[in-house]
């Protein structure tokens, strides 16, 4: 009896493995210094002080101030927090929001949500990279605009935005108009391996991460807000993160979400180098056997390990089923809108027609993953491939 192929994890965009690195320094905050950082007591104060120490080591990956780093539950609960907070707090000076079409939900639901509290929102288009129209944001900013929140990079297609270019035409419109607003938000939980993400040259006013997306536990993420910027807490019962978040610190996730940004921090060059070569090769692969593919973004303006593809004419769905059948994990796109019935909004945004967006399918390469691993794909790949285009009546 053949002994089943380990299974093969070409799914990073939606959740990365734990380090061993990482889980090692969680491990004390379990069962041992498992204190509530709020207790007076000698366990507290070591938990406050795990908290604090990570506080301090995620500033200086951010290049931010420790007091500017508000702890939450996730990057959605961020997002969250960063639209609601923003909005509630300064919707006497204005209700208009600015976002683009292919942000994540844990943005556009909240946007949506504000809709019909009164506010108005603009969705900015993209082209057909999946980058933002520049002069689209300049003609949508007026004197009621108090927020523009655009994703540093897409989950589902890699595109990396132009972050500083973005702030440069905030900036202006600020001087222009003599005010404070727009403030500029950035779900940059997809980000951190590939940019450096230094919030003061990026010229953001709030940034979201989290550690699912970066080998570190799930369950945790932070909203950096710039000093002096206020926001309105949603979730309320605690004094907790200045009052802006209430509820017990998860200090194990705390601790491992610092260790996993500072890896990242000590190995970006030389994974980023890694990750470009192996998903290159991935790709010459695949362009042996199917030359029409077609690359949904831009090949050189995106996460490194990031490949978004359509393949004519092979249903999306029953090619991952294919695969996972033969241990291959890859994704149709946002792992937070799997099951819906309706393509990718991401896709259809970029302009593909929605069969094309169907038929389109996600990998995405990790620390973890290896050429032995891509080149075993590209052989079950090529099979399956095959079998399906010949079952379909196509490329005979």
């Amino acid at each position: 009896m053949n002994a089943k192929p380990s299974p093969i994890y070409l799914d990073s965009a939606a959740a990365t493995p734990m380090d061993p690195r990482v889980l090692k320094v969680m491990l004390p905050y379990f069962c041992e210094k498992y204190g509530n950082p709020s207790s007076l007591h000698t366990l507290g104060s070591n938990a406050r002080e795990a908290v604090d120490r990570a506080r301090k080591t995620i500033a200086d990956f951010l290049d931010a101030s420790p007091s500017e780093l508000i702890f939450t539950g996730s990057g959605t609960e961020s997002d969250n927090l960063a639209i609601f907070g923003i909005a509630e707090a300064y919707a006497s000076h204005g209700k208009h929001l600015i976002t683009t079409t292919i942000e994540h939900d844990a943005v556009l639901q909240p946007m949506k949500a504000l809709e019909k509290k009164g506010f108005r929102v603009t969705y900015l288009p993209v082209d057909r990279d999946g980058i933002v129209s520049l002069e689209a944001l300049k003609k949508a900013l007026t004197k009621e605009t108090i927020l523009v929140s655009i994703m540093a990079a897409n989950n589902e297609i890699g595109t990396l935005q132009p972050l500083a270019e973005i702030a440069q035409i905030l900036k202006n419109h600020r001087k222009e108009n003599t005010t404070e607003f727009p403030f500029f938000h950035t779900d940059a939980c997809q980000t951190p391996g590939a940019l450096k993400l230094d919030v003061k040259t990026l010229g953001i006013d709030l940034l979201t991460l989290n550690g699912s997306k970066i080998y570190g536990p799930k369950g945790i993420g932070l909203l950096w807000v710039k000093k002096g910027i206020k926001i309105t807490p949603q979730i309320l019962g605690g004094g907790q993160e200045q009052g802006l978040r209430a509820g017990t610190h998860n200090v194990p996730a705390i601790v491992g979400f610092a260790e996993a940004l500072r890896l990242i921090e000590t190995d970006r060059d030389a994974e980023s180098k890694r990750l470009k070569i192996l998903r290159n090769h991935f790709l010459d692969g695949l362009r042996v056997h199917f030359p029409q593919l077609k690359i949904n973004g831009n090949l050189d303006r995106r996460l490194l390990g990031n490949l978004n593809l359509t393949l004519h004419a092979i249903p999306g769905e029953v090619l991952l089923m294919k695969l996972d059948n033969a241990g291959i994990y890859a994704s149709a796109g946002s792992a937070c809108t799997a099951g819906s019935a309706d393509p990718s909004h991401v896709l259809l945004a970029l302009g593909l027609s929605r069969e094309a967006a169907f038929n389109s399918i996600r990998f995405s390469f990790g620390r973890f993953t290896t050429k032995k691993e891509v080149d075993a794909v590209l052989k079950i790949f090529q099979k399956i491939a095959c079998d399906l285009k010949k079952q379909s009546g196509v490329y005979k």
